[in-house]
């Protein structure tokens, strides 16, 4: 493994840290800047395509995590991944694959897996398409789940 790997790798990681952090933490205008212009997210039955959609398909999660907590809850979501596998098919593409785990008020929420593709562009790794699959949710969940 030579060094530009070993910083794409180090890239795409902190990418997916960002993306949890800032879309758990409602910065939603920092998210959007991990994804390339044309990007695409596909959630269980949906699919938002370029940055404008793929905003407001934040905004209305938060909207749904409100509405969703019961009123003495602090309303939150906390995403974790695990088992990052990266492949790199060249210098300025990439593709992972790992497992996510949401915690709401209520605790484990839902879980599944990450399907990413990443490109970079102007030296900057972005999110060129991030495939959701929820695998499991637990009874009586929050409908974020799908």
């Amino acid at each position: 493994m030579d060094l530009d790997e070993l910083l794409a790798r180090e890239a795409i990681r902190d990418l997916i840290a960002r993306y949890n952090a800032n879309a758990d933490s409602g910065r939603f205008d920092q998210v959007v800047e991990l994804f390339a212009p044309d990007a695409a997210i596909e959630l269980p039955g949906e699919v938002h395509e370029g940055r404008v959609a793929i905003d407001a398909m934040f905004r209305s999660v938060r909207e749904r995590v409100m509405e969703a907590t019961p009123a003495e809850l602090t309303p939150h979501l906390r995403h974790f991944t695990s088992t990052l596998q990266i492949d790199l098919e060249d210098a300025d593409h990439a593709r992972s694959r790992c497992y996510f785990a949401v915690l709401m008020p209520q605790g484990l929420d839902h879980w599944g897996r990450y399907v990413d593709d990443f490109v970079r562009t102007d030296g900057v790794w972005r999110f060129a398409r991030r495939r959701v699959t929820t695998e499991g949710r637990r009874e009586g969940g929050s409908a974020l789940a799908g």
